[in-house]
């Protein structure tokens, strides 16, 4: 009776592990994307041009993993699966939904929207649809000779310890606040940009207040560069950056001025000059026997 109820419960066991891993491969496809962000669309006209280029940039970034679009070559040793971007799974998603997806990103799959300019993503799209004989393309509202206008100003506010960021454009008549723009902000780093809270809609009068962290390095004046990234559903993608003294001062050297594996020749680390002399003494002392030799097998051979 003991056993049958062990057999039992391990046959319970069994099933609850395979239904929870079914469900995972299940909820793996679903993004579940804003409903402000499905319906966004580019605002250029895909072409042979734009996919031409989104094909290089796809197979910079995502062919590794996914393959080449229609061939099933994806990388079927990552869990979930990454998806065939030709079938059906990919091309029913609107344009929207396919640049969400590059923006966030999940798991396994980086986040391109620090990576890549808009327009690039935009071309990647292209370039997937272009495996879509069905496809139609709507274009954005947006006009990007608008961003011109878009004019972004930072100040920071030491009691409260924030960057309050403005945007407004530039118009005839007047300076209209972008009401609902996303604004991301970052501080640039050696090697990236680091950011600074997560994305804010800006408010009624375009504005959007980021908490800057107290404890961020900067340099040994206690300088740091801020880069304000914007992107208006009518005036598209913006950037702007400037410097401030509000980090930590910090009298370090800079990384490309000390000995590293990234530096040149100058600076690079003791133990990789040695052994790349050391490689090259070897290979002339082998090469000088080989000659040696050859030389004393002809010499025997002329006797």
């Amino acid at each position: 009776m003991m056993q049958e109820i062990k057999t039992f419960e391990l046959k319970k066991a069994i099933v609850f592990l395979l239904l929870t891993v079914l469900s995972y491969h299940v909820t793996a496809g679903n993004w579940n994307v804003p409903s402000d962000k499905k319906g966004k669309n580019c605002n250029f006209k895909f072409d042979q041009g734009t996919i031409k280029e989104g094909e290089l940039i796809y197979t910079k970034n995502c062919a590794s993993c996914h393959g080449n679009p229609s061939k099933g070559n994806v990388l079927k040793s990552l869990n979930p699966i990454p998806p065939d971007l030709a079938m059906d799974g990919t091309q029913q998603l609107t344009d929207g939904e396919l640049l969400y997806i590059l923006n966030t990103g999940r798991g396994l799959m980086p986040s391109f929207k620090d990576v890549l300019p808009e327009s690039d993503r935009w071309k990647v799209i292209s370039y997937i649809r272009s495996f879509n004989k069905n496809y139609v393309q709507v274009l954005s509202n947006t006009d990007p000779s608008k961003s011109d206008k878009v004019k972004i100003s930072m100040v920071y506010n030491e009691s409260t310890n924030q960057v309050r960021v403005q945007v407004v454009a530039k118009e005839q008549n007047a300076n209209i606040p972008l009401k609902d723009a996303e604004v991301l902000l970052f501080a640039k780093r050696y090697f990236g940009k680091l950011p600074i809270e997560k994305g804010i809609k800006t408010d009624a009068n375009g504005q959007a207040s980021f908490v800057y962290p107290k404890d961020l390095p900067g340099n040994k004046l206690g300088e740091v560069e801020l880069l304000v990234k914007v992107n208006d559903e009518v005036y598209g993608e913006v950037e702007s950056s400037s410097k401030f003294k509000i980090a930590v001062p910090t009298d370090k050297p800079a990384l490309t001025q000390q000995r590293a594996i990234w530096g040149v020749l100058a600076k690079a680390p003791i133990w990789i000059i040695s052994l790349y002399l050391f490689g090259v003494l070897s290979f002339v002392i082998f090469l000088s026997f080989l000659a040696k030799n050859l030389f004393e097998f002809w010499k025997k051979g002329q006797e």
